[in-house]
């Protein structure tokens, strides 16, 4: 298998930690031909100089993006990885050899039989992904593309939550403010402006070093018409309905949620113990796809 790089965070230790076979890329598919490629030849490139830092995986999965049309914005295809080796583009494909890029170095991923999914797992945004390391066991149970992310265990606790109470959002969203690029745990998509809801790790948020830098990323979301919430690991383990309960109310303060599908959810924001209520109705919103 291909060398790995070495991870920063815990969470990516212990997928270290996982067997080959337990550990899944998923990689973005954005060509017909590459597809056709992996389809007949049994290999699919990756650009050295942007993998992802781990590069060692038991198994490949191709997210399609809108070129492959009711394939598309969804992963319907994987495959065993047998194997992994770098080589230079132009050596992948000869007859491109004036490419800007031809004597770059790639991951040449050798991989078996492409095989289908019986249920594709879907983007409900049309988002654009390029890789998404997981594990097999979330890639089996995954319905649509967030239930892959394997970033922290307080973000999968507040996800199946979302889940439970039917409150739609996106994990691992990218936000371009100006010329800066934020990453936001949770985007959540409302009628009047957006929330973004942050899981603060004791670890990395406790560095003194980083309130400022939190400080002006918020202030920068603020000014571009996001709610900023951020829950840290006490609240989340010992106290999260109170955490839902924020969200469903700077939701509704932010005219309800709108969901990809065009629905209007407003929430029940009274007692906290009682069940979660939502009312939907069709708006006339759009959102434009990249």
């Amino acid at each position: 298998m291909c060398a790995k790089r070495a991870p920063p965070y815990r969470r990516w230790r212990e997928y270290d930690r996982l067997p080959t076979t337990g550990r899944v890329l998923i990689a973005i598919m954005n060509n017909p031909r590459d597809l056709a490629i992996a389809r007949e030849q049994g290999w699919y490139r990756i650009p050295v100089r942007s993998a992802p830092r781990q590069m060692q995986f038991g198994w490949l999965a191709f997210y399609q993006t809108k070129i492959f049309r009711d394939e598309g914005w969804a992963i319907n295809h994987w495959a065993r990885v047998l194997g992994c080796e770098v080589v230079k583009r132009r050596e992948l494909l000869p007859d491109e050899p004036f490419h800007p890029r031809a004597d770059e170095d790639y991951y040449k991923v050798i991989i078996g039989v492409l095989q289908r999914l019986d249920q594709p797992i879907i983007s409900r945004r049309g988002r654009r992904v390029v890789f998404i390391p997981t594990t097999l066991a979330k890639f089996r149970r995954a319905k649509e593309i967030n239930d892959l992310f394997h970033e922290s265990p307080l973000e999968d606790e507040l996800w199946e939550a979302f889940k439970q109470e039917g409150i739609e959002a996106e994990r691992q969203w990218f936000l371009r403010i100006g010329n800066i690029t934020y990453h936001l745990d949770f985007a959540l998509f409302c009628a009047q402006g957006k929330v973004d809801v942050e899981c603060d790790g004791d670890v990395w948020h406790s560095d003194p070093a980083r309130i400022p830098q939190d400080n002006a990323r918020d202030n920068a979301l603020t000014s571009s018409g996001w709610a900023v919430l951020r829950f840290n690991s006490k609240v989340i383990k010992e106290n999260l309905p109170h955490c839902l309960w924020q969200v469903r109310e700077t939701v509704n303060r932010y005219g309800g949620l709108v969901t990809a599908e065009g629905e209007h959810c407003w929430y029940a924001t009274g007692d906290e113990e009682n069940k979660q209520l939502s009312l939907f109705q069709e708006v006339g919103l759009e959102y434009e796809l990249d």
